[in-house]
């Protein structure tokens, strides 16, 4: 009789796409499936998903995976489950349909309800470690309420549930058997008291959102439900969970204070271990869950920007000027580092530490002679320079760290990197293995059920591909960040 592997099935429900992956215990990959989905577009700064597309997708994969492992005589053993955090859902405990679309979190509906409340702005963050913006959940879910005829009397009489794309999918996972979320999902909803670890009352009645409808807290490697047999061939348990910002965190093994990764995929975020202390930043980022094992939080210092391979989707879908992301690098390298054109990538509002969500992108510097090559490069260099405004800021709250470990699917352009490293000045550490997101999901669910002892055994499979060191001249890069700087200024002058 043959003897099965034991894989772990990481879902990694992204932004843009659904994707499986099939790990062993030393990272390697032995099956993988990924599926893009719609993005809806429905008003000028809405963002929305299908859910039922989005389950569609995951399903999908999720089958593919696991037969693609089997034929290789794997047997996924546990499910870890990573996602795009803040997008909102609610759907009826009765039916699991949601009532409305997904709200993405990219979404600026809520910009009015969030200025309406800028007075309790200190309150909020005191609790949450979080700002008032429509990044956040709580609008979200209160907006659905009030504008879904019914909705918000159905939620107040227990019969709709609300939950991030974690709690949406485990609930179909278990055919609704399981309604939970862990803290780090729990922790982007300005809902959820990071320093008490519970649902905050003040906060549920700031925002009007019935308690009724939230899902049951959890550590990130736990216990959250098994799947219904009739969903992936047979009953598997789900032992991981967590927010695809902090799975990365835990998948690049940033186990210790002043560790810090930076992920690059639609959007960016940099996330920095600050240990058992929730650090309060005096220059707008964020504090949030970085993970809760037995109990224990550890904390992070975040700062988001919101879109980085989303300004190369942008110049691939929305104006055409390229074919594929790949181009970037080969149209990047054309250029010398005074070409002269700036983008601020402002689509969907400015992040950190900016946090206007009336910015709009912009473009600077262009001439008669700016080509595609030039919209290329920088679209890659925006990144980078916002990647630096974020580390300032860090540094500026005394949390400084002499290297950077990044992942995400732009990591792969060599030219970003090493751009990267030159504009931050400081050492860029790229993993062997750049799925740090889903490695994370899936270290966090082998833990729970044994496959890996402790943190210790998750940090030695740990291996790095490629350093990339500074090389640019200091009056350069200067001259650099001063001009992005004004592009900057420029840039929020005309949101204003």
């Amino acid at each position: 009789m043959q003897t099965s592997v034991a894989g772990i099935l990481s879902i990694d429900q992204g932004t843009t796409s659904s994707r499986a992956i099939v790990f062993l215990k030393d990272g390697t990959q032995v099956a993988s499936a990924q599926q893009e989905f719609t993005q809806y577009y429905p008003d000028n700064g809405w963002v929305e998903h299908d859910p039922e597309e989005i389950w569609h997708t995951v399903l999908l994969v999720c089958q593919q995976a696991i037969a693609a492992a089997a034929q290789k005589g794997v047997k996924v053993a546990c499910i870890g489950i990573t996602n795009q955090r803040e997008t909102t859902l609610v759907w009826d405990k009765k039916t699991g349909r949601a009532i409305y679309n997904a709200i993405v979190w990219q979404d600026r509906r809520t910009a009015p309800v969030c200025e309406h409340l800028k007075g309790e702005l200190e309150h909020v963050r005191s609790k949450t470690g979080l700002l008032l913006d429509p990044y956040f959940s709580a609008t979200k879910v209160s907006w659905i309420l009030d504008e879904v005829t019914g909705a918000r009397a159905l939620a107040e009489n227990g019969k709709l549930a609300f939950g991030t794309i974690d709690t949406f999918i485990t609930w179909r996972l278990t055919a609704g058997k399981s309604h939970v979320t862990d803290a780090t999902n729990a922790s982007r909803t300005n809902l959820y008291n990071i320093h008490s670890g519970q649902w905050d009352d003040e906060l549920l009645k700031l925002f009007k959102v019935p308690r009724a409808m939230l899902p049951e807290v959890k550590d990130c490697a736990d216990d959250f439900g098994i799947s219904d047999a009739g969903v992936l061939g047979y009953a598997i348990p789900i032992t991981g969970i967590a927010g695809d910002q902090q799975a990365a965190l835990f998948g690049q093994c940033c186990f210790n204070a002043g560790e810090l990764k930076s992920t690059y995929g639609t959007g960016c975020f940099a996330l920095l271990n600050t240990g058992n202390t929730a650090v309060t930043s005096e220059h707008k980022l964020l504090t949030t869950v970085g993970y809760q094992l037995n109990k224990q939080t550890t904390y992070a210092l975040e700062g988001a920007i919101f879109t980085a391979g989303a300004n190369i989707q942008w110049l691939r879908d929305g104006i055409g000027v390229i074919e594929h992301a790949k181009q970037t690098q080969t149209l990047a390298q054309t250029l010398s580092y005074d070409h002269g054109v700036f983008m601020v990538p402002g689509f969907a509002g400015l992040g950190a530490p900016h946090w206007n969500p009336n910015a709009r992108a912009s473009l600077f510097g262009m001439t008669r002679n700016t080509t595609a090559a030039h919209l290329a490069r920088a679209g890659l260099e925006a990144v980078c320079y916002q990647t630096y405004d974020l580390l300032t800021a860090m540094r500026n709250d005394g949390m400084a760290s002499t290297s950077v470990w990044v992942d995400g699917g732009m990591v792969a352009n060599d030219w970003l990197c090493q751009f990267l490293a030159d504009i931050l000045d400081v050492q860029i550490q790229r993993p062997t293995i750049k799925e740090s997101t889903a490695l994370g999901a899936a270290y966090l669910a082998g833990l729970h059920i044994g496959i890996y002892d402790n943190l210790e055994d998750i940090a030695s499979h740990k291996r790095v591909e490629t350093q990339f060191s500074p090389n640019i001249d200091a009056k350069i890069r200067n001259n650099l960040l001063k001009k992005w700087q004004k592009a900057v200024e420029a840039t929020l002058a005309f949101a204003d």
